[in-house]
């Protein structure tokens, strides 16, 4: 049974509702970006390698992709704002056990945990946005959600860099700072956040499905990040690993199909602009995330500022964030399109990452801060707008899943992409290493491993002189790979079909019965393609 959609909330109560939320966004990013400028430190204490540093944000992201679906198929089922305080808790546990961690792979497996939590607040504020708030008017208030991932993403990592730097905290601190955050959310969600519940009899969700994706991603991470070092391309490692990837996955495909309640709904999916937006998701995910989570390394590292600095120096990465965020939100919910706003957004970006790949340990810092305001300034533009545009072609039952879907792919394609350039990164660095040490004449066994240790403290200078440059040198690599990714996205971007945001929460009735017709009849035109703002006001 489910109840009826409530009466739109006037401007005042809607802003109550979000306040809630927005402060849950804040935690959720405040996971990542907190730890972003301090990773460094934190492996380097717990003398951890640069395998473990990817993963320590590996495992975050991947626990998080493969249960963002399940959330989003549970807030199409049971009360949303009980399920997002249920990611509260479990995010919160999670982050008191990272903060105790003894080793990296404690550590990792924290992150892991914590991720499940970070899964469901991300999908869950998207699903209780939409189910509050119609697509037109919404494009005004992602200004307000690009405000807060600004500040998270701005704040983070100079709170880090701060609480690393100041000796009675300690790293430590990363973790624990973001408890008392979550908490007073969940408190705010329960006093401000009023959502209708939606009950169905006979639900199945399907566990099989998200447990074969999450298996056979899993396999492909390991395999990227330890392929061409614990074993070759061609061996029968590789075989084994990409073999058993590509029939989990195709498994996974089999389940959904025939699933009564699939984790990823396939019908959503074959609508056209929902599969172009989750493409462009995907992309801008793998480009993004892969690209960023190796910004504070290489200010730290590479070019030897201290966390605190390092934070400082990302700072035209948010400001992009937040500038482009907030205007392309007005000018969306003044006109009701969005098209136009995505495909600025995918274009600067991947020029944002052209501009930042021919970096090295000397360039310029007014260069670094160019290419990093153009990565904000693209992540800005397309990235809520993204799910929005996916949003609104589909009826408020299906928000749930919809949402989750993209940030599913969006998430999967930040867990790729981190794996992806993380390995590359750790191999380019043992390459330039050992050649710095052939070229000053020192043994490879003095360097304590070379790139195996991100503890830089007890070496000898020549040595850290080496590696700092060789992290430096390197890094451009991974730019230059997030810009060739991040052309898919914008091919995605201009195939999408122009389309005016609808002024309701939920679509009409007569679409509802056209999005009907349209999964039982060959060739019927998508909802998209009507003008969705003009029917539902006549």
């Amino acid at each position: 049974m489910t109840t009826a959609p409530p009466a739109p909330a006037n401007h005042r109560q809607t802003l109550e509702a979000l306040s809630g939320l927005l402060l849950v966004l804040f935690v959720a990013m405040l996971s990542s970006t907190v730890v972003s400028t301090a990773l460094p430190k934190i492996i380097g204490s717990l003398n951890g390698s640069q395998t473990q540093y990817t993963w320590v944000v590996t495992a975050t992201l991947l626990t998080a992709t493969a249960t963002t679906p399940i959330w989003g198929k549970l807030a199409d089922l049971f009360n949303k704002k009980l399920l997002i305080q249920i990611s509260i808790v479990v995010y919160v546990a999670g982050s008191l056990v990272a903060g105790f961690s003894q080793s990296a792979g404690a550590l990792i497996g924290a992150r892991a945990f914590q991720g499940i939590g970070v899964g469901g607040l991300q999908a869950l504020v998207q699903v209780a946005i939409a189910a509050m708030i119609p697509p037109r008017e919404r494009g005004r208030y992602n200004g307000y959600l690009g405000g807060v991932m600004a500040l998270a993403t701005v704040g983070g990592p100079l709170l880090g860099g701060l609480i690393v730097d100041t000796s009675w905290l300690g790293w430590r601190w990363c973790f624990f700072i973001g408890v008392p955050v979550a908490v007073i959310a969940l408190i705010l969600l329960q006093v401000t956040l009023h959502l209708p519940t939606i009950r169905r009899d006979n639900v199945k969700i399907d566990y099989l499905g998200a447990t074969l994706i999450a298996a056979g991603v899993s396999l492909l991470l390991i395999w990227i990040s330890f392929v061409d070092d614990s074993f070759a391309w061609l061996s029968w490692q590789t075989y084994a690993m990409v073999g058993g990837t590509i029939v989990l996955l195709a498994l996974a495909v089999l389940v959904e199909a025939r699933a009564k309640e699939p984790i990823v709904p396939l019908p959503i999916i074959r609508e056209r602009n929902t599969a172009l937006a989750i493409l462009a998701s995907l992309a801008v995910g793998m480009a993004m995330f892969g690209g960023a989570v190796f910004l504070g390394q290489y200010f730290q590292i590479g070019r030897g500022y201290s966390p605190t600095e390092a934070g400082l120096l990302t700072i035209p990465l948010m400001a992009g964030v937040l500038v482009t965020s907030i205007v392309s939100g007005r000018l969306i919910t003044a006109s009701g399109k969005i098209k136009p706003y995505i495909v600025a957004g995918a274009v600067v970006l991947v020029i944002g990452f052209a501009v930042l790949s021919p970096i090295d340990h000397e360039t310029p810092l007014w260069y670094m801060g160019a290419g990093m305001f153009l990565i904000g300034a693209g992540v800005g533009m397309s990235m809520q707008n993204l799910v929005l545009a996916v949003q609104n072609s589909v009826s408020l039952k299906d928000i749930g899943a919809a949402s989750s879907t993209v940030a599913f792919f969006r998430s999967l394609g930040g867990t790729i992409g981190v794996s992806v350039l993380g390995a590359v990164l750790a191999r380019s660095v043992t390459d330039q290493i050992t050649t710095g040490l052939a070229a000053a004449g020192i043994p490879a066994s003095s360097s304590g491993g070379g790139s195996s240790t991100l503890n830089l403290t007890a070496l000898p200078e020549p040595i850290v002189t080496i590696i700092r440059a060789a992290y430096g040198d390197a890094t451009g690599h991974i730019f230059l790979i997030s810009a060739v990714i991040g052309v898919i996205g914008i091919i995605a971007a201009v195939a999408l079909r122009p389309v005016m945001l609808r002024t309701s929460i939920d679509l009409p009735d007569d679409l509802k019965a056209a999005a009907v017709a349209a999964d039982a009849i060959d060739g019927a035109p998508a909802i998209d393609e009507v003008d969705l703002g003009s029917r539902a006001r006549r």
